[in-house]
């Protein structure tokens, strides 16, 4: 009896040693998984912010003063089609360029108004057409624009000639006699360097018209900053 007790006594040690044995501990990297996730950062924010770093603000394009900025018209203007603070759109005819760089694209939207329109008659026997360049739409939004007032001036010489200028200066047209009629004739006229379909006119009567899509050009008075 007694040599079974410690036989079950023995067995029952043995038991619990090796139990004790085969049992493991928690992991280590258990608990280190989150500092270790911590440590290497957020990918997509750095991704983010190296992105944000090499983003340069450009510098804005400057059209010095003196620059020409040619304009189709969208609608025909006259001394006697306009009335003076008549507004009028149009579009660039043309790339206005700063260098190598394209500073006012082609087909650009642009405002103007009509400053000055006198028919035949109330101005010293001739006719008088002002217009001016108010704004360019770029980037969305419309900025204003200072540019020199082009004037288009036509006055009587006698019967059979007269003479068209702009802004101050003679275009060279001449409005000759009509062959054994002694009516003056229209020719097309050059309202910034264009001619044909895209210059100035005088009718029989010698009014101002620029028809539609007639390129006038217009000199920048002052600078013009434009933002990138």
């Amino acid at each position: 009896m007694h040599s079974r007790l410690i036989l079950f006594t023995l067995s029952l040690y043995l038991a619990l040693s090796v139990l004790g044995c085969t049992s493991k501990p928690p992991a280590d990297g258990t608990t280190d998984t989150g500092t270790g996730t911590d440590t290497q950062g957020d990918p997509g924010k750095d991704s983010k912010n190296s992105k944000e770093g090499k983003e340069v603000r450009k510098e804005p394009i400057v059209v010095p003063a003196g620059k020409t900025v040619t304009v189709s018209l969208g609608s025909a203007l006259g001394s006697k089609l306009s009335q003076s603070g008549q507004t009028f759109s149009g579009t660039v005819a043309k790339d206005v360029l700063v260098g190598n760089a394209v500073a006012i694209s082609k087909g650009a939207t642009v405002g103007g108004t009509v400053t000055d329109a006198k028919p035949l008659g109330k101005f010293a026997g001739g006719a008088v057409l002002q217009v001016r360049l108010d704004s360019i739409n770029l980037n969305g939004s419309d900025l204003p624009v200072q540019t020199a007032l082009r004037t288009f001036t036509i006055k009587g010489k006698g019967k059979r000639t007269g003479v068209m200028a702009g802004g101050g200066a003679a275009l060279g047209g001449i409005v000759g006699a009509l062959a054994g009629g002694g009516k003056g004739a229209a020719i097309g006229m050059a309202a910034g360097g264009g001619a044909g379909a895209g210059g100035a006119a005088l009718t029989g009567n010698k009014e101002i018209v620029l028809p539609a899509e007639s390129a006038v050009s217009f000199e920048l008075s002052q600078p013009l900053e434009i933002t990138q």
